[in-house]
């Protein structure tokens, strides 16, 4: 059948044209006020909150770790994000918001300790995504300008103190899964030969047939480097190439170990990573224009998109940051089921524009 995805291209295709459908969908009928926002989204980052400390916990006593920081990390700045934006409505409209402000940097703090024991990566995002999601606030409520000096240097010595506290606990502890040293030195150790597989074989289309680790049975092209879960593939039975057991060591040479430029290079050759840049920059664009469209009416004295307005600030944090982590600094951040979280974010923002036109 011609729904039947024959590679990994086809199928995140069909999954995100599915995903954007079912969020155009639910932006449209389902009432999005901002008290069902503030409602859904505290609930959401709870959870989340409570999912990464347990997750932080069995690292620490256990040894063990789900890394839920992955998929999950850039959805927890999304509703972080979309709460922040909603206290100074919230206070526009006359409810008071200081218990709710200081329960919401509660969490922020929980957070920050509890998805930075689990991975490092995840400190980048969050710190990055605190920072965009800030900014768009302050812009779009026309508040001063959060990006100081003194707040840069403050934010520096909070990522130096963060490292040197996790390599201390990775000494005290015993426990080299910790420290970001010990991160450091495998990238020096495994970058350069995934760069050099990456540069030597990646063509136009996709990769040199043979080149992965799939051997004589490789296409040279969207070979499983740059998939959705396994296991969604597996279920459904799909004709397509998984790294299982020992393959997927061979998978962290890209996955791990190289930024997501260089991922979807090799998978989808130079022509998917030019079109993966554009459709990153369009969403981005999007979302701004639209969140303008919302300022506008928010200042005019139109309530009606208060939620909405809120969603759209948290989505494109989220989805921004994200692009950045993944696309610049590690591959697995926007693979997996992070590509999934991914979509579901520019989804998100895409999905807004039918809104705005029926307005």
């Amino acid at each position: 059948m011609v729904l039947i995805p024959q590679n990994h291209l086809q199928f995140i295709i069909e999954i995100a044209l599915m995903m954007q459908v079912g969020i155009i969908l639910l932006l449209n009928l389902v009432p999005v006020s901002l008290s069902l926002v503030l409602f859904a989204t505290l609930v959401l980052s709870v959870g989340l909150t409570l999912l990464f400390g347990i997750d932080a916990v069995s690292l620490l006593f256990l040894s063990s770790t789900h890394e839920f920081t992955h998929p999950y990390g850039p959805i927890v700045l999304f509703t972080v994000v979309t709460l922040l934006a909603s206290l100074p409505m919230m206070k526009e409209v006359g409810i008071r918001v200081a218990n709710l402000r200081v329960f919401v940097f509660l969490l922020i703090v929980i957070i920050t300790i509890a998805g930075s024991v689990v991975h490092r990566d995840f400190l980048a995002l969050w710190l990055l995504g605190l920072l965009i999601g800030l900014f768009i606030i302050s812009k779009s409520f026309h508040r001063k300008s959060f990006f100081t000096v003194k707040k840069a240097v403050v934010v520096g010595a909070v990522v130096i103190a963060a490292v040197g506290f996790l390599e201390l606990m990775s000494e005290v502890l015993n426990m080299a899964v910790l420290s970001p040293l010990l991160r450091f030195t495998r990238l020096e150790e495994n970058s350069l030969p995934s760069l050099t597989m990456v540069l030597k074989n990646a063509v136009l289309f996709g990769h040199v047939p043979g080149s992965s680790y799939w051997g004589i049975d490789d296409t040279g092209f969207a070979s499983g480097y740059i998939s959705l879960p396994y296991q969604l593939i597996a279920f459904l039975s799909l004709p397509l190439p998984i790294f299982f057991g020992v393959l997927s060591n061979k998978r962290d040479i890209i996955d791990y170990f190289l930024p997501g430029i260089f991922g979807w290079t090799f998978d989808f050759g130079y022509a998917g990573l030019i079109c993966l840049l554009i459709l990153c920059i369009a969403v981005i664009f999007v979302g701004f224009k639209i969140l303008v469209e919302y300022r506008e009416k928010r200042e005019n004295g139109n309530r009606n998109y208060l939620g909405r307005e809120a969603l759209l600030m948290g989505a494109l944090t989220a989805f921004s940051a994200q692009a950045i982590i993944g696309l610049f600094l590690q591959n697995r951040s926007i693979n997996g089921l992070a590509l999934v979280t991914f979509m579901f974010l520019g989804s998100m923002i895409i999905g807004h524009v039918v809104i705005v036109k029926k307005m």
